[in-house]
């Protein structure tokens, strides 16, 4: 497992002890939600030596879940079962024995409302992020890395360079509005993830990575942290990033092309872990942070 002291160096350097990269200042909050701190998670080193992540509480709320779903051989099945459950756990479909309360305006406090209000759900907002990862709902889910890993968004519609600017603040009303009057989200993007890493295990038990591509225009200056050769650069990706499992796919998206061993434990959600998803085919939603990535083209 990477331990603290691979990533120990001076803030003034950018090569680590163990040869990798320390993830700057600015792209991570001092503490998260999870077993490694931003620093190791979002670091080189973890790239070439993953660990499980966990996130804190998720497996002893939810105790009852899983010995449930390893009983189950069948993928759909346990899909199905996992669905079932956050319906009931999280009263997805009885949103007002949850305590959900109509607080619009008079004019405007029809039932049809309130029901529009309880479809912002895990599975709305893994919808919205394929329909546009710059939405309310992709404001959402780089919200929710932030605080579970602690890796700061740096992308959203515009570069995020600076928290005191505009486009920062832009960022966070879009969460806001994302998680209002929404039962428990974060929670249930917690479970999400979990399961995701729970499927991945199940399936391929002995996988470490999973080669994925990427395509792009450009780079802005310091997303490039070190060009090892013409075609081996390391980079520092937004905190969450759409990847295909198909380079044909990931071709359509920009005029380059990057090929990335992905940690497994690195992996949010992909469009076939669960029915009706996510539209693209092969897609991978990738938790961000400092990657070592092949250009292709």
């Amino acid at each position: 497992m990477t331990n603290a002291a691979a990533c120990q160096v001076d803030d003034n350097s950018i090569e680590a002890p163990a040869g990798g990269l320390r993830l700057p200042r600015d792209a991570r909050l001092p503490i998260n939600r999870c077993n490694l701190p931003a620093a190791i998670l979002g670091g080189l080193t973890f790239q070439r030596h993953p660990a499980p992540l966990l996130l804190d509480g998720v497996a002893e709320l939810h105790a009852d879940l899983f010995p449930l779903l390893d009983r189950l051989t069948d993928p759909t099945e346990r899909a199905r079962r996992f669905m079932d459950y956050l319906t009931v756990h999280f009263r997805l479909e009885a949103l007002e024995e949850a305590g959900l309360m109509e607080t619009t305006p008079p004019a405007d406090t029809s039932r049809g409302r309130l029901k529009l209000r309880g479809r912002a759900d895990y599975l709305r907002m893994v919808r919205g992020w394929a329909f546009d990862p710059d939405s309310r709902e992709g404001a959402v889910l780089k919200a929710w890395v932030e605080s579970r890993f602690g890796l700061l968004t740096r992308f959203h519609g515009v570069l995020i360079d600076d928290r005191a600017e505009e486009a920062y603040e832009q960022f966070l009303i879009a969460c806001s509005q994302g998680l209002y009057n929404t039962n428990a989200l974060e929670a249930q993007l917690d479970l999400l993830y979990t399961y995701c890493q729970y499927e991945l295990n199940r399936r391929q038990p002995d996988a470490l990575h999973l080669m994925l591509y990427r395509g792009f225009n450009r780079f802005s200056d310091d997303q490039v942290l070190v060009k090892l050769d013409r075609h081996r650069w390391v980079v520092l990706l937004n905190n969450l990033s759409s990847f295909s499992a198909r380079r044909e796919r990931a071709e359509e998206f920009g005029d380059h092309l990057m090929r990335v061993q992905v940690p497994t434990a690195k992996l949010f959600f992909y469009n076939r872990l669960l029915p009706g998803m996510l539209k693209g085919e092969d897609e991978y939603v990738v938790i961000g942070g400092i990657y070592e990535v092949e250009r292709l083209a």
